[in-house]
């Protein structure tokens, strides 16, 4: 048996991770706010102080299994608010790094704990971005979570050296995909996200990936072997 522990799989990169996943015959769960799938378990990322007990609960009945592999990706995220940091207001930044850097890693530490023991291959991946690599000005939020979750994923990566049955833990930058967050970006204002226009320039010359082929790449990387503990790796389309 193969399962597969997907959060923000409602729609997207996620929601064509979740398929690849049942199309290779995995058990899929998939944790996100509006929980539209049979597979899914309703959580508002937002809420950090409710995410614990709900990860831990839908995962106490599948952590009893024996799983021959196990593949958790770390994938949901937020951009708003967008804008210059003097304009945000304390609830919505509470909210946005709860979303993108809080929940994710309290996430992530319930799946470790729950299948840390567990044998057969295990792998936790961390959807990150270019922006965990360069500054954007409108995304210090954004920004400031995925350089945080990649830095944590190579902290993780160094504990797992030392466990009987390790995770590979790995950040995973999937690329310019053709979502509502790349949507999102494009109905903001040039005030908001001085680099408006460039992203619009990208759509409109067919630069941004199907959601589908980016999940392809995303399973490839975790497919492949020589895959290095605590590794950053691009999603190739080539």
């Amino acid at each position: 048996m193969k399962l597969a522990i997907i959060s923000g799989g409602s729609k997207g990169l996620g929601q064509k991770l979740c398929e690849q996943y049942l199309a290779q015959g995995f058990e899929v769960i998939e944790f996100s706010r509006t929980a539209p799938h049979s597979y899914s378990i309703a959580i508002d990322l937002a809420l950090a102080n409710n995410v614990g007990q709900i990860v831990s609960e839908g995962l106490l009945t599948l952590a009893a299994c024996e799983w021959q592999e196990i593949v958790v990706i770390s994938n949901a995220g937020m951009l708003t608010p967008m804008g210059p940091a003097s304009k945000k207001e304390s609830e919505s930044v509470i909210a946005n790094l709860n979303t993108n850097f809080v929940s994710g890693i309290i996430f992530m530490t319930e799946v470790l704990r729950h299948f840390q023991l567990h044998r057969g291959k295990k792998t936790l991946v961390s959807i990150s971005s270019g922006a965990a690599l360069g500054e954007r000005a409108g995304w210090s939020l954004y920004c400031g979570a995925k350089a945080g979750l990649e830095h944590f994923i190579r902290s993780v990566a160094k504990e797992q050296e030392v466990e009987s049955h390790p995770f590979k833990v790995i950040n995973v930058d999937p690329g310019l995909i053709d979502t509502d967050m790349q949507l999102l970006i494009r109905q903001s204002s040039i005030e908001d996200f001085p680099a408006l226009e460039q992203f619009k320039h990208r759509k409109s010359m067919g630069l941004l990936a199907s959601p589908t082929k980016v999940a392809e790449g995303v399973v490839h990387i975790i497919n492949a072997s020589p895959v290095k503990n605590g590794e950053r790796i691009k999603v190739s389309l080539d």
